[in-house]
């Protein structure tokens, strides 16, 4: 049997997190682009382990910034996601990690983000509460101090996915 090995080779892969500095991520991956309007990715897929129970919650990100002139890759922003969310987690911190390295690495005048997970935890033991849907929210910057930006940003990642062309 290597199920030992296996599961070894498991909880590498799923807190590999720790082994890797947000920045680096980002890297040199900013480019100059004058804009001044919001940009989001959302539903960026994530998956991570529950710090109290090691059980996993699984869900998606969305991501809105304002850039001051510097915009960084696309992948950069789900790449900066998966970092944090491949450490043994609370969704609350997760949530809470991401905005602020986002608002440094790409030195933005406000960002939001947004997750909504399902945790194992709720679903497999304790309530059993199969459909429950935990929200969390950072807001900084200019998210934080302006009610139209962050109304701007819910409604852009409440809208429905369009079909792909």
């Amino acid at each position: 049997m290597r199920t030992p090995e296996r599961v070894a080779r498991a909880w590498e892969f799923l807190s590999r997190g720790y082994g890797m500095d947000p920045r680096d991520v980002v890297g040199d991956a900013v480019f100059t682009q004058e804009t001044s309007n919001m940009i989001t990715v959302r539903d960026i897929e994530l998956s991570s382990m529950c710090e109290h129970h090691m059980l996993p919650f699984y869900g998606c990100c969305h991501v809105g910034y304002i850039s001051k002139g510097k915009v960084p890759g696309l992948s950069k922003v789900a790449r900066l996601v998966e970092v944090y969310a491949r450490r043994l987690q609370i969704q609350e911190r997760l949530t809470e990690q991401i905005a602020p390295t986002s608002m440094d690495e790409i030195d933005a005048e406000g960002v939001g983000v947004v997750i909504e997970a399902r945790h194992l935890c709720m679903m497999m033991r304790g309530v059993e509460k199969q459909n429950s849907l935990t929200t969390t929210s950072s807001v900084l910057g200019s998210f934080h101090n302006s009610a139209a930006t962050r109304a701007e940003f819910m409604t852009l990642i409440s809208k429905p996915r369009s079909a792909a062309p």
